[in-house]
């Protein structure tokens, strides 16, 4: 996520002090209204005389329509209704509701008329009969009824920066390239100025097998803008919209649209979401096609809006699409979307999907100021059902790209692409590499990549992250970090990532120094990975902290609750090899040298009382993870998987091996893991986590499993947010990690609340464990006692019968990226510095 976060706040750096110029001449809104029936007519279109400037009504009736210059007519039209044109005052600002009357000959042409208004209800509703036909026609009507498909797909997708205004476009930098920007009808979604910044191109052969259930994709070509590869990983950004964009399938009972799940209109639980109103009869070549309009029962919900189009004959099929969403949606950063699918109907008398359009314009605002518009559009053809597909077809990767397929020239494309190309957006890959060379551009981007990132670049070798040069804590007092890593600019085989820290309390100095080598020529940060890289690495560790994503000396992570003195100096040594297979199974085989010494209050005591100031131990482990499906944001010195609704396992050998190197201690350690995000359409999503752990032999406690604690203010997924540090150990153990968000289901009904657009949250852990009597110093001689606190109050227990939990109720996406959570904990409430509840947050971006 870093580089495509880091490549729209440049773009906002850059350009976010100019407010497009106002002074707008004419703005008009009202209410249209049926004039026998006196109810709202949504879809009516609203345009200035003689001008290509207009809008629609929205599903309550409700329009509003600007012009910079002085108009003086409005026209309205609908199907069904008469034309009406109303004459404007000289006023800038002016409301005009509206009655229309039918229009008695094209009253004549439909087939079902309205009637007068009544509470909306399911029961007896023509348009929710002709809904349930539908969804009990899905199956048949499904690329999944035939048992072999094949097609060719050309995936069009462009990337503007929308709503620029006069005033930005004649600022002195662009005064020579004025040629980048384009006009463009001012009703479509963006506004009228765009600033072309991304576009890329692909065309796939895809084929589909129902028994066995098999897919297979051949890229045949693939073209795209390509910035600067010092400041933008442009893989990174292909990976990333194509996350956002992905294809749509009406079919499916929930549609993945920028990383939400939308319930499809057609869904099995559509009627209950869902207001449908049959609102037209059509004819075409091949029969009756109606017209269903459908709003969500609740604007807010992550729910569609608009009109499907569905055959009246036995097999129900969908037609065509026009939707959106509601601009009271509880949806981050998006102005605007529409989404249009336009069926064809096939050799076998079905209908297959032809052509999908999905544009949405972001921005900070929902309403004023510069914004981004994307743009997909796909184009299906050459399809061909139940033909006979060689075993040979699905061989390898799902997904898989012909050899030269990224360097296609242009008369490959143009003889190649199933849709077109309007000049303006032939010239954007050109005018992209002119954007490049204004010197703005460039030191934008650098100090994005500083800010967000955390990395300056320096050649070959970059500085960072800039969030770890100052922390503190109690042992070490004031410490100070500088470091970085080398990158591809080196070398593509050879990785070097090194830093030191100093101390000023301990006055001891930390560093690290790791270097890797790629065996598949290829970075150690693209899939497959396959790679063996060596370190060491001196430096302090907090036993029981494990963080996500963030590094242990961030300067964020020094602001600690309770009695935190507890620290360890490690030696590691370890040697480690990685491989991962195009399935999406990997495995680690690794040997580690640790040696620890305790510090501050943290010590390692005999029976006896003597006291061991060091412990060692020498390690081999083998490690297995299979993420089926799963995809990365890839970028050229990170790699970010994907959550998605497909499992992951992770399973762990670590054997301790006495006598080698110094080792003092035989031991088998067995750990396994299984993660899943469940989908529950408009209930929201779970993340859920279920981890187990073994160890054979005995063991001093700082061998064992120190559970995951969290003294730190900060909400972590995977930790215990009310745990202290080393409170808990274990040689065995069971857990479960529940994270549920709603997506605002609940706060989407609340009057007031709503407009907040907030998001609950819900959590519970559980964690079951214990001690052999052998490993419990209480009861086995020879082991190291638990901690104490300075009054002689013990620190350290183990699990007893009941398991640890604490669960938390949380407020997400206030102010579009924070989230706070009231913790509360359970049991083992009578343990010293335990708190009961707790307040914590945590930054998370989210659409």
């Amino acid at each position: 996520m870093k580089v495509i976060h880091s490549f729209f706040l440049a773009l906002t750096l850059l350009f976010l002090s100019f407010i497009p110029a106002s002074g707008q001449k004419t703005t008009v809104s009202g209410t249209v209204r049926d004039a026998l029936t006196k109810e709202t007519i949504p879809y009516v279109s609203v345009f200035f005389k003689g001008t290509r400037i207009g809008t629609q009504t929205d599903i309550n009736g409700k329009y509003t329509i600007s012009s910079p210059l002085a108009q003086t007519a409005l026209t309205f039209n609908y199907v069904g209704y008469q034309v009406v044109v109303k004459e404007l005052k000289p006023l800038e600002n002016q409301e005009i509701n509206l009655f229309l009357k039918p229009d008695t000959k094209s009253l004549a042409e439909v087939r079902v008329l309205g009637t007068k208004k009544t509470r909306y209800k399911n029961k007896d509703n023509p348009a929710v009969a002709l809904i349930r036909q539908v969804i009990a026609h899905k199956e048949e009507n499904r690329m999944a009824s035939y048992n072999t498909a094949s097609y060719r797909q050309y995936d069009k997708m462009l990337f503007s920066m929308s709503n620029v205004s006069e005033k930005f476009k004649n600022k002195k930098i662009f005064r020579n390239y004025l040629f980048l920007f384009q006009e463009q009808d001012s009703t479509l979604i963006g506004g009228k100025n765009l600033l072309p910044i991304y576009i890329q191109e692909k065309l796939t052969d895809k084929y589909y097998s129902k028994d066995p259930s098999r897919n297979k994709a051949v890229i045949l070509g693939e073209k795209q803008v390509n910035f600067d590869a010092k400041l933008i990983d442009n893989n990174g950004i292909k990976v990333y919209f194509e996350r956002m964009y992905q294809d749509i399938d009406i079919y499916k009972n929930n549609v993945s649209v920028m990383s939400n799940e939308f319930l499809s209109p057609i869904a099995d639980a559509a009627p209950t979401f869902y207001k449908f109103f049959i609102t037209d009869t059509l004819k075409n070549q091949h029969g009756e096609i109606i017209e269903l309009s459908f709003t969500p029962r609740n604007t807010t919900d992550m729910l569609f809006e608009g009109k499907i189009y569905v055959t009246n004959d036995k097999h129900y099929a969908v037609s065509g699409v026009a939707m959106g969403v509601n601009k009271n949606i509880n949806l981050n950063f998006v102005r605007a979307m529409k989404i249009d699918l336009d069926f064809e109907r096939n050799a076998t008398g079905k209908y297959s999907l032809a052509k999908s359009k999905l544009l949405a314009d972001f921005g900070l605002s929902k309403t004023k100021g510069m914004g981004f518009t994307g743009e997909r559009t796909s184009t299906y053809k050459n399809y061909q059902f139940d033909a006979n597909l060689a075993d040979t077809v699905f061989k390898g990767r799902s997904i898989e790209a012909l050899a030269g397929s990224a360097n296609r020239d242009d008369r490959f494309w143009e003889k190649n692409r199933l849709d077109t190309l309007s000049k303006a957006q032939l010239k954007i890959y050109h005018n992209i590499d002119t954007l490049q060379q204004i010197p703005s551009f460039k030191r934008t981007m650098n100090t994005a990549t500083l800010l967000f990132a955390g990395y300056q670049k320096l050649g070959p070798y970059e500085i960072g992250p800039v969030n770890t040069f100052y922390s503190f804590n109690n042992v070490e007092g004031f410490r100070l970090r500088l470091g970085g890593r080398t990158t591809p600019e080196l070398s593509k085989r050879i990785y070097f990532e090194n830093y030191a820290a100093y101390g000023f309390k301990d006055e001891k100095w930390k560093f690290f120094l790791s270097g890797t080598y790629s065996l598949n020529n290829k970075s150690i940060y693209e899939f497959p990975q396959n790679y063996i890289r060596a370190s060491f690495q001196r430096d302090t560790k907090i036993p029981g902290q494990e963080l996500q994503f963030v590094q242990e000396d961030n300067f964020l992570l020094s602001f600690k609750r309770g009695v935190n003195d507890m620290l360890l100096y490690n030696d590691f040594y370890r040697l480690d090899y990685i491989k991962e297979f195009e399935n999406h199974l990997s495995y680690t085989v690794g040997f580690k040298k640790w040696s620890q010494t305790p510090a501050g209050g943290l010590y390692y005591q005999e029976a006896k009382g003597a006291f061991i100031s060091r412990l060692t131990t020498s390690e081999l482990s083998v490690g297995f993870r299979y993420a089926p499906n799963e995809k990365f944001i890839q970028g050229k010195l990170y790699r970010t998987p994907i959550t998605d609704r497909y499992p992951v396992f992770n399973f762990r050998y670590t054997a301790g091996l006495k006598g080698v190197f110094g080792g003092e201690y035989n031991y088998n350690n067995l750990l396994g893991s299984i993660e899943k995000r469940f989908y529950l359409s408009q209930l929201g999503y779970s993340d859920v986590i279920l981890e187990g752990g073994y160890i054979f032999g005995k063991l001093p406690f700082s061998l064992l499993d120190i559970h995951r604690a969290n003294q730190t203010y900060a909400y972590q997924l995977n930790s215990y947010n009310l745990m202290n540090f080393l409170e808990f150990v274990s040689d065995h153990y069971i857990s479960i990690n529940i994270d549920h968000n709603f997506n605002g289901f609940f706060f989407n009904k609340l009057p007031l609340i709503r407009k907040l657009k907030l998001r609950e949250v819900v959590s519970f852990k559980a964690l079951y464990g214990g001690l052999r009597d052998e490993n419990n110093p209480m009861k086995s001689a020879g082991l190291y006692q638990f901690p104490k606190y300075e009054n002689g109050v013990q620190r350290t227990y183990a699990l007893g019968s009941q398991p640890y939990m604490e669960g938390s109720i949380g407020v997400g996406n206030i102010f579009k990226l924070l989230r706070v959570d009231l913790v509360k904990r359970f049991n083992y409430l009578n343990n010293p510095e335990v708190s009961e509840w707790g307040i914590r947050a945590r930054v998370k971006f989210d659409f």
